[in-house]
């Protein structure tokens, strides 16, 4: 384990999309991004689906068996304001990253072909990273969304420290947190949309098991932040979202406590020796790991619907050990 930085001053985003306008949910993350490294912000973490919308409360017209043509329209303009990776959007993001030397992770729909991801993007004042799609959406996400798969599982070295992130749910995967503890997280990103009290337990619990820090993220919304003819409520002060986001540190004590009723951005200054003081009793893929009794299996190989291997084909030839065949 290295600690690279003695410190890293990180900052939580507690704010709304700008429902299915993904030109205004960029201009609002630029100018969040400016406020947050104008306070010392070095890694600056946004929303599950922040770019741009978690569609809370949204049915999307269906119930088994039917799909109704309003719903169909409602979908469409959901893919019309998610983000191309890569593509324009992205470009900006790298150019905002690189232009205030800061560390980005942020929740973004992300489109590819005709289906949607719930997706988060990591940036550094290198530029691009990459990104991590979400394994398992939850409930009726499973309709508007697509499944993730283990080729991007990341953990990413930077002068912070290793960065990765573990969306909402995933987050009660045991064996995804796993995963993310061999790779030695340090800086443990968990934007997320649930904003009940258990969650918090969560939180503190997975800081304490991985000894590592947690940025945990959520949107504080309005029913006013939803476009006018998708409003939720007859009030548009409703709270439709608390909020909730927190930073706790490797031994489960909240560094800035649970935040609700309220856009804002949570700044804590992480001593990252705490790391290595939480691993001397409890190393969770270490010495308190037993591989002799238990062992993970990750497949993080990328699993395409189509591979292509003829001689005239444009797509490089993959030899069975890079297909699902080869799990067998």
């Amino acid at each position: 384990m290295t600690i690279i930085k003695d410190s890293v001053r990180a900052a939580v985003v507690q704010a709304s999309s700008v429902f299915f306008n993904r030109e205004r949910s960029l201009e609002k993350t630029l100018q969040l991004t400016a406020d947050a490294v104008a306070n010392g912000a070095e890694l600056i973490v946004f929303p599950e689906a922040f770019i741009s919308a978690y569609p809370r409360g949204m049915d999307f017209g269906a119930v088994v068996g039917s799909r109704s043509d309003e719903g169909r329209e409602m979908f469409r303009r959901y893919w019309a304001s998610s983000v191309n990776v890569p593509g324009p959007d992205v470009d900006l993001l790298v150019e905002t990253a690189q232009d205030h030397k800061v560390h980005i992770v942020i929740g973004v729909i992300e489109r590819d072909g005709g289906t949607l991801y719930c997706t988060v993007l990591f940036f550094s004042p290198d530029g691009y990273l990459g990104k991590h799609r979400k394994l398992m959406p939850t409930g009726s996400e499973r309709l508007v969304w697509g499944y993730g798969n283990g080729s991007t599982l990341p953990v990413y070295d930077t002068s912070l420290g290793k960065l990765g992130s573990v969306i909402c749910w995933e987050n009660y995967m045991p064996l995804m947190r796993m995963a993310m503890y061999s790779k030695g997280i340090q800086l443990y990103c968990a934007p997320t949309a649930d904003n009940r009290d258990s969650w918090h337990a969560s939180m503190r619990h997975i800081a304490t098991e991985g000894r590592c820090f947690v940025l945990s993220c959520n949107q504080f919304v309005r029913a006013i932040d939803y476009p006018e003819d998708l409003c939720p409520s007859d009030d548009p002060e409703e709270v439709i979202s608390r909020g909730g986001s927190c930073i706790v540190d490797p031994f489960g004590n909240f560094l800035v406590e649970p935040h609700f009723g309220s856009e804002t951005i949570l700044m804590a200054d992480l001593d990252m020796a705490e790391i290595a003081r939480g691993k001397y009793d409890f190393g969770v893929v270490g010495h308190y790991a037993r591989p002799d009794v238990f062992q993970l299996i990750v497949n993080e190989r990328d699993t395409p619907v189509a591979v292509l291997t003829g001689e005239d084909s444009q797509t490089s030839k993959l030899d069975k050990n890079d297909t699902a065949e080869g799990f067998k």
